[in-house]
């Protein structure tokens, strides 16, 4: 079905896709902001916590930080545990993980300052996606890695990238010790109507299609519909595609729209 899809619309690769260079994202305002708040966070060698739509802007920030001065290690998920988040930083930095948790959790703080102190090499960023997942004592074992120098300074840093949920969690009592170390605390807002349109433009433009392709209605009933979230907004104009073909539209109008909307709805 993509490839049919693809080939009948004419598109040189697939819309809608996350695979794509940094060069190609869609940065809206609030991307923009969010991945400026990143980077420097990470040239301040600070805590942040950023909202949704974290995953165009954290490209973004990536993307613009100096290679030889930074090493970005990024966490996927925080469903590995602590385990994992140790085990990451340690082989990243390019030494062999010990086996019992304490000594591993010691090896991983020693590792990350000594990248800096000791090698005089790259700065470290530690990046913990889906960190709405980590629970209280996960949050507070991340609070211990940043334990250092008795907290003058720190030679690395930690962004926590997760759902708005993380953000209240953060504000429980039990996590206040880490809260009051996050320099940086960024919300992103959901796009405009305005920034939907040029969203979906866009996409339709670097899949290889120059010409308008969504009706003004479909493009009004997706960001209605979908409430401006860009992931949510690729997939129900995929499927709004998929609807067009199958109609045998060459563009994707109200009708189309609402039928991926029904369908896709059906299947939630």
């Amino acid at each position: 079905m993509i490839d049919r899809v693809q080939g009948y619309f004419g598109f040189t690769r697939v819309p809608f896709g996350r695979n794509l260079a940094p060069s190609m994202l869609h940065q809206h305002r609030s991307h923009r902001e969010a991945a400026a708040r990143i980077a420097g966070c990470i040239n301040n060698r600070a805590i942040g916590e950023v909202g949704s739509g974290k995953t165009v802007a954290l490209k973004g920030a990536v993307a613009s930080l100096d290679p030889t001065r930074f090493t970005v290690i990024y966490h996927p998920t925080p469903e590995v545990g602590m385990r994992g988040l140790y085990n990451r930083i340690v082989t990243s930095l390019g030494d062999t993980p010990k086996f019992h948790l304490a000594a591993l959790a010691a090896q991983a703080s020693t590792a990350l300052a000594a990248e800096v102190d000791e090698r005089g090499r790259t700065t470290p960023a530690v990046v913990i996606d889906e960190s709405h997942l980590l629970d209280h004592g996960e949050l507070d074992a991340i609070r211990m890695l940043t334990n250092y120098d008795m907290d003058s300074t720190m030679p690395f840093t930690v962004v926590l990238i997760g759902q708005p949920t993380l953000h209240k969690r953060m504000k429980h009592g039990v996590l206040a010790a880490l809260d009051q170390r996050i320099a940086i605390s960024y919300q992103m807002p959901t796009m405009s109507r305005e920034e939907t349109s040029s969203y979906i433009k866009h996409h339709i433009s670097i899949a290889g299609r120059q010409d308008t392709l969504f009706s003004d209605d479909a493009v009004e009933l997706i960001h209605l519909t979908r409430r401006g979230l860009p992931r949510s907004v690729n997939n129900i104009a995929w499927q709004s595609l998929v609807a067009a073909f199958t109609q045998e539209r060459s563009i994707v109008d109200e009708s189309s729209a609402r039928l991926a909307v029904t369908e896709t709805h059906a299947t939630e």
